[in-house]
């Protein structure tokens, strides 16, 4: 089993940035966390500011193989696009066309954010969404996926 965590934009500073939305936790002692509570999972990580590079990296995740046989390089990606979540159409439609399921997780609630914040456009395209949970939101999203790609 292999899942890929995917960051968008300024999640890079996770800790660091405005702590009382975001937390504390560094992404790298989220990271931590969910390996040693799942050992058995490799887990890749991925960060990028860049909506290209986001909208590359779920491509990539299902490139087929030159003779046309599927490569999944993931069971299922936990996805927090940061503020391309309420922007990006180009990257709702690389998730809607992504062959994995794919989680989408927001730290805070967006519900009770800035009124251009309470609407994600990932939400409707995504497996499942988890909203306002804080930084546990990573493991919940991981344990969504390790229950709902076991059942498959």
């Amino acid at each position: 089993m292999k899942i890929l965590i995917i960051n968008g934009p300024n999640l890079n500073r996770l800790g660091r940035r405005k702590p009382e939305i975001y937390g504390s936790k560094s992404m790298a002692q989220i990271l931590l966390e969910i390996q040693k509570r799942w050992p058995d999972v490799h887990f890749a990580y991925y960060q990028s500011n860049h909506e290209g590079d986001l909208i590359d990296r779920i491509q990539d995740v299902a490139e087929p193989l030159q003779d046309g046989s599927s490569n999944l390089q993931a069971d299922g990606i936990v996805l927090n696009a940061g503020g391309y979540s309420h922007t990006s159409v180009a990257l709702r439609d690389a998730v809607e066309d992504c062959e994995v399921p794919v989680v989408e997780v927001h730290i805070s609630d967006i519900s009770q954010r800035e009124p251009f914040r309470r609407t994600s456009l990932l939400t409707d395209v995504c497996a499942h969404s988890i909203i306002g949970k804080g930084t546990d939101g990573y493991a919940e999203a991981v344990e969504w996926i390790l229950t709902h790609t076991n059942k498959q």
